[in-house]
């Protein structure tokens, strides 16, 4: 349902569904959950693109899966949201650059996929985005709490409410999407090679604290930074990193 490969430093994770759309289903979100767990411990990888085979990105969930659903208890349906939340939290909170190359449709739960990813890049024809989840009797619960935070309160609920699509052009309007491209994934592998030659710790411990501080107060915040701030300092990165500015290297 993946496929995974290694390219220059950069891990490249498929949802390879073209058939179905790349629709998520159990056994895709477990075989995404143990990759990407392999991908943040193994040192080799320094930036992380998911995309997706054929057509389309990610076109939510699986209709087949849905349709089971319909007969599952409420521990049945809490045990598998739970899956779906902690699928979205190991990517949001993955300690490399984690890209999206939308190469097409991501709706609903694969809209959401995407929004996780620190850096969305999308096909200017191809790719379109949607929470279409109130149309069908649905909540998009899970996935809201990381579109509100990508684009604001205001801009979230005008996506949740209505459940429409929009092209890629405007998701890039809104700041819902970073880049545009007539090919995400070229254009992914080509900003990876900005993001890997940055000091690695400095990466992780940013995206650390934007997660941090963006839950405090300004106050707390503030005084949440000095912290970090102080403890970069003392950093082999940091100290051979100046000296190199210093000197000009």
């Amino acid at each position: 349902m993946i496929k995974y490969e290694i390219k220059n430093d950069i891990g490249i994770l498929t949802l390879n569904r073209p058939d179905k759309r790349n629709a998520l289903h159990p056994e895709l979100i477990r075989q995404m959950k143990v990759k990407l767990w392999e991908a943040a411990t193994d040192d080799s990888v320094k930036v992380l693109i998911i995309t997706g085979e054929g057509k389309a990105f990610c076109a939510g969930a699986d209709l087949e899966y849905l349709n089971e659903m319909r007969n599952y208890s409420a521990l049945e349906n809490e045990k598998d949201s739970r899956e779906l939340g902690e699928l979205f939290l190991m990517i949001y909170n993955f300690p490399k650059p984690i890209i999206a190359a939308v190469n097409g449709a991501a709706i609903a739960g694969g809209c959401g996929l995407a929004s996780v990813c620190d850096i969305i890049v999308a096909d200017e024809l191809n790719a379109r985005f949607g929470y279409s989840e109130v149309k069908i009797g649905f909540i998009p619960a899970i996935v809201s709490t990381f579109l509100i935070r990508r684009v604001g309160e205001g801009m979230a609920k005008q996506l949740l409410l209505s459940g429409d699509l929009i092209e890629s052009k405007r998701a890039y309007e809104i700041g819902f999407v970073n880049y545009l491209s007539s090919n995400a994934l070229e254009f992914s592998l080509a900003l990876t090679s900005k993001l890997k030659n940055n000091s690695q710790l400095s990466i992780k411990l940013t995206k650390e604290m934007i997660v941090k501080v963006s839950g405090l107060s300004v106050e707390d915040a503030v005084e949440y930074c000095i912290g970090l701030n102080t403890i970069s300092r003392t950093t082999d990165d940091f100290k051979q990193g100046l000296n190199n500015f210093l000197t000009k290297k």
